[in-house]
């Protein structure tokens, strides 16, 4: 029941807004939905059981599949695809199959990404969206707003508190009062033998995962022991700069006067590879990490390979390289998703599949009579173990990440872990 990935011309159509408000009724308990179940969806359906039928939930995703600046997260909607199609072939959901339609591309375009979500709820009729991902969420209001459950990274502030949102991995930029991921911070402390006396000049682009980004891991790093030299959101967001020279030397002199001990980028692969490269010409010898280059594909091209070597990968999930069942469950059904042929594993691809995952695993717990109330009431009281992200739990997730992530280095072409996948305490956010 899995349908073809959608064009970026049917993501980007526009559709009237129309106003459904959701309701509520499961087990006889309809408190506090009754506005919603009065009015209903367009199809004089109740917008609270929207997009699942006797025999089928209806799912759709958001994913930047295209971007002004080349880079593509398209391999989350596989990765979904995957988890989606092993969840079938077990039964599906209390007998119901899932009916993934596939990512509608939202090009990296806030208007798109609001289009998007419009679409999948008013014209689709989905029951959640699961795989989200990009660095744009402008969908999100209007999704909460529906009631849909809705599933991606946890990088984007509305993952972390709305009722309706869920990180797979937990809340990674929470609001004052939730907590940090000390993954990064704590493990490049262990690479430098420790974070005192050490600086760390962090650098993202200029938008609003960007300055999160920046909010969140200056105040991790300073947490974790090291002076916070450099954090800049400074990078446009649109277009991939032709000189890095003034980001270089601003970098370069930031501890006084002195290059820092690490450079951590909180960017995409284009830029990472501009400015690692930029970084390696002028002499910088230090620590380079980002949160986003752990791709053997990225490995086809000399140049990349080069401007990549040596840089730690932060991962908040079990490398690739790991000898865990889970790991091996996730190699089997990417295969079997992508017709049998072995292709490179990508960050992306878990992502989609862990969002998947998430949502197939509440759902289960919601039972039989599934609508949204069922469902959020199961979530309510989630939790799991051992997962390919560690232990997870709501709504915990919705304040809190899971804690738990790795490092990975480009050596050599090709990938060695560097530190282990550990779960580490969460620090208050302030």
């Amino acid at each position: 029941m899995l349908r073809p990935i959608r064009t970026l011309a049917a993501a980007a159509a526009a559709l009237a807004l129309v106003s459904a408000c959701n309701s509520a009724s499961t087990n006889g308990d309809t408190k506090g939905d009754t506005k919603g179940a009065a009015r209903g969806g367009a199809d004089g359906a109740s917008a609270n059981s929207r997009g699942v039928s006797a025999d089928s939930i209806k799912v759709g995703g958001i994913v930047s599949m295209t971007s002004a600046s080349g880079y593509s997260k398209k391999d989350t909607d596989l990765g979904a695809k995957a988890r989606y199609l092993r969840a079938n072939a077990e039964g599906g959901v209390h007998g119901r199959k899932i009916d993934y339609l596939g990512a509608e591309d939202d090009g990296q375009d806030p208007a798109k990404n609001l289009a998007a979500a419009r679409k999948l709820v008013q014209q689709d009729k989905i029951f959640a969206v699961a795989p989200m991902s990009s660095v744009t969420f402008s969908g999100a209001d209007f999704l909460e707003q529906e009631k849909v459950p809705t599933f991606g990274w946890g990088t984007l502030p509305s993952f972390c508190g709305p009722a309706h949102m869920y990180g797979f991995n937990g809340c990674l930029v929470p609001s004052p009062g939730g907590t940090l991921n000390q993954t990064w911070p704590e493990g490049i402390g262990r690479l430098l033998g420790g974070a005192r006396g050490k600086s760390v000049a962090i650098i993202a682009n200029d938008s609003d995962a960007g300055k999160f980004g920046i909010r969140t891991f200056q105040q991790g790093f300073a947490s974790a022991g090291f002076a916070v030299s450099y954090a800049k959101a400074s990078v446009p967001a649109t277009a991939v700069p032709n000189d890095w020279s003034a980001y270089v030397k601003e970098i370069l002199s930031s501890n006084g006067g002195k290059a820092p001990d690490a450079v951590v980028s909180v960017m995409q692969t284009p830029n990472n590879i501009g400015l690692f490269t930029a970084l390696k010409r002028s002499g910088y010898k230090g620590l380079l990490s980002d949160p986003t280059d752990y791709d053997p594909g990225l490995l086809a091209k000399d140049a990349t390979r080069q401007a990549l070597d040596g840089v730690h990968v932060l991962l908040q999930f079990q490398p690739f390289e790991s000898a865990d069942p889970k790991m091996a469950q996730f190699k089997a059904d990417i295969k079997a998703a992508a017709g049998g042929q072995d292709v490179p594993l990508s960050l992306h691809m878990l992502t989609g599949y862990m969002s998947a995952d998430l949502f197939v695993s509440i759902a289960q717990k919601a039972g039989r009579d599934l609508s949204v109330a069922s469902f959020q009431a199961a979530a309510q009281g989630f939790s799991d173990t051992g997962t390919l992200v560690g232990d997870r739990a709501e709504p915990k997730g919705q304040k809190e990440s899971f804690g738990c992530g790795a490092l990975v280095q480009l050596k050599g072409g090709a990938y060695e872990v560097s530190v282990p996948f550990e779960c580490y305490e969460p620090i208050p956010f302030t």
